[in-house]
């Protein structure tokens, strides 16, 4: 309810300090005893109400109105009641700092000073005594605040956006390593594990006709199963392992941003290993990145399956499908990341609207491996 009525962005450092400035004020004001009437005074508050509201909300040129304004009402108060009510300028001040043009700024610190000459003028007729007083204490300072305000809001947006960068080049360079990665599971350890096959296949015609040639082959075969192992530990050592069950948490919260709702059917996945659950959880994260983009979907489902010889993670939704629609680097991202494991992803329309995403790892390949050893 509080958002409703005071900006969000504020409420932790200035909430307070704001009402403290209004409940102060109306005391001041509804307490003086000043011989202005009770209309004039209420109307006075209003004013200062009203100039306040907007500076909170805007940062256009409705800021720079709104400022203007409660200068007006600030000289007001201040030439009917006391010296006082300049203070509350500090207000109007430190909102202004955070105007989008400098020269609503300019013009609104302008004004800041404009009120506090007129008061002087109107007072005593001259601006000489001003030089010595608190009140040009108060007007320097006053005048001083908007642009300190506006150097730390540029630079707090500039820090933001430098931190953005910043996300943006890390995350670049984690899915040129991840591509890397792939291509280097397909290019070497695939061809490791192609030599394995064609030596297991040689060696199982010759166990019979000849032993001693077959002792060699399985020799071979120890060999360059080490080999594929040690290549196996090198290129997972500088990946970050991504857990699928977190990956699935941090899909349902990023869909739940979108306004798209999350089903999720999830079964005891199989053993899996970090390289195999990362792929999956990357691959998981495009389908979803895709979803949230594309597919103006209103609900999505993540459902698992898995047997002796297959898993497959199947995310679909309710969207446009995806007819008409060119492969994109994600989705060839899929792809590559899977085919490196032996697996594949596929990416079609469903029949009743909606996107469905295949993602498949083959897991017969465990059981040849642990009856190998």
């Amino acid at each position: 309810m509080i958002n409703e009525i005071y900006p969000r962005d504020q409420i932790r450092k200035y909430l307070l300090i704001d009402t403290f400035a209004v409940v102060i004020i109306t005391y001041m004001v509804l307490t003086s005893e000043s011989m202005t009437s009770i209309i004039v005074k209420l109307l006075l508050l209003i004013l200062f109400y009203g100039s306040f509201y907007l500076s909170l909300w805007f940062r256009d040129w409705r800021l720079l109105a709104a400022t203007v304004l409660g200068c007006v009402t600030l000289s007001l108060l201040t030439i009917y009641m006391e010296h006082s009510f300049l203070l509350f300028g500090f207000v109007f001040s430190e909102l202004l700092g955070r105007a989008k043009s400098k020269i609503h700024i300019g013009v609104g610190i302008l004004a800041i000073a404009a009120m506090f000459i007129f008061v002087r003028w109107y007072e005593a007729g001259t601006l000489m005594s001003m030089e010595s007083s608190v009140m040009l204490l108060m007007m320097i300072l006053q005048l001083l605040l908007p642009i300190i305000i506006h150097i730390r809001e540029k630079t707090k947006t500039l820090e933001n956006k430098l931190h953005a960068a910043n996300k943006q080049i890390e995350k670049y360079i984690q899915e040129e390593e991840r591509h890397r990665i792939a291509r280097d599971l397909h290019d070497t350890l695939g061809q490791t594990l192609t030599m394995i096959k064609l030596k297991s296949e040689l060696t199982m015609v010759l166990i019979d006709k000849n032993s001693e040639q077959a002792k060699v082959e399985l020799n071979d075969i120890l060999k360059t199963s080490r080999i594929a192992l040690k290549q196996v530990r090198e290129l997972v050592t500088d990946m970050k392992f991504i857990s699928l069950k977190e990956e699935i948490a941090r899909s349902d919260s990023l869909l739940k941003e979108a306004n798209i709702k999350l089903i999720i059917e999830e079964k005891k996945s199989p053993f899996l290993m970090s390289v195999e659950e990362t792929m999956l959880s990357l691959s998981l994260r495009e389908a979803i990145t895709n979803t949230i983009r594309h597919s103006n979907a209103r609900k999505c489902m993540i459902k698992m399956e898995a047997n002796e010889d297959y898993f497959k993670i199947f995310i679909s939704d309710d969207g446009v499908g995806f007819k008409n629609q060119t492969i994109g680097n994600g989705i060839q991202s899929m792809k590559e990341r899977l085919r490196a494991l032996n697996g594949n992803a596929e990416i079609d329309s469903a029949s009743d609207g909606g996107t469905i995403v295949t993602l498949t790892l083959p897991m017969n390949r465990h059981e040849k491996e642990n009856s190998a050893v």
